[in-house]
Formats: C-alpha cells, structure tokens, sequence
C-alpha cells in the first residue's frame, strides 16, 4: 500500500471454500477482527451456500471498489468466451461500502452496454465514456484470464509431482 500510495487500510476478505451466494463472507482489517468474533458473528460465518458448514476457507487479498452509479458501490463483472469478451454488467449495492462484498441481498444488477465490439478504445471519446470503460475492464478481465491460466498450469505441475511421489 505504502509502494504504490494507497492511502486505505489493507484488507483481506475471508469466504467459505464451497462456495457463498454471498454468505459466509467477512471483510478483516486486522487479526483482531477474527478473534474478537461475537456469537451471532461466528454462526453467520459458520454457515455457507445452501446450509452447508464451512470447514474451509479462502483468504482473498481486498480490492476497494470505487467504481459507483448513482452513489452506490458498483463492480464491474465481464464475461468472456476463450479470450474474447463477450458481455458484462455492473454487480450494485447501496447499503454497502467499498470494502464489501456487494454480492449479497440488496444487490441489483446494471448492464455494461456495448454497441461495438470494444476490441479498441475510442480515442475521440472521454476516457470514461462507455466504450473506452469497457474497453479497460477488457484488458483487465483478459490479463485476468492469462494470470489465472498461468496460476492453473503451474499448478497442474505440482499436482502432478505430488501424485507421482
């Protein structure tokens, strides 16, 4: 944070391994956060998607949010096939903030439009127009995907090794 002038707390999100539906999922600024629980606290993380307990969880690195529409906390989700992007939409959420998880009840759901394919910015346009928007959370989802292809690959190696030993 202090690298890169972040002037926010750093945060992780702690979510159930099995999946949420946007339960199960807490925003931790600190290791006091987690040990200072309360009951009602502790029993809405010990429960994930369908009733199922949580016996595992995942550790995600928090990524603030400033991104809004009409004063609400909003994030971009895009969709891709292979590597082309296909779609996407703004996940909105007015009683959370940039810290949250906006995937919860009250969330409502903004279109991305895109008239072309956004395959190039529209350099006579605002940087924050439309296209060029969609344009960048192309890029992004796209670096994304390789990172994540990456990640699985290296992975598969180790899993492999593991296996074979």
């Amino acid at each position: 944070y202090d690298e890169y002038g972040i002037d926010q707390p750093p945060f992780v999100i702690v979510k159930a391994d099995a999946g949420t539906y946007g339960m199960g999922i807490m925003t931790v600024k600190s290791a006091d956060d987690v040990r200072e629980l309360n009951r009602r606290q502790r029993n809405k993380m010990a429960v994930g998607k369908e009733g199922m307990a949580v016996s595992e969880v995942l550790i995600q690195e928090g990524v603030y949010t400033f991104e809004s529409i009409n004063e609400a906390v909003a994030e971009p989700v895009v969709y891709m096939l292979d590597n082309f992007v296909v779609g996407g939409f703004y996940r909105v959420h007015t009683g959370r903030g940039a810290d949250e998880n906006l995937n919860s009840p009250g969330m409502h759901f903004v279109p991305l439009a895109f008239d072309d394919t956004c395959v190039m910015p529209d350099r006579s346009a605002n940087p924050d127009a439309s296209p060029n928007r969609f344009y960048a959370y192309g890029v992004i989802a796209r670096l994304a995907m390789l990172a994540a292809s990456i990640e699985l690959d290296e992975t598969r190696h180790e899993m492999e090794e593991a296996v074979a030993a």
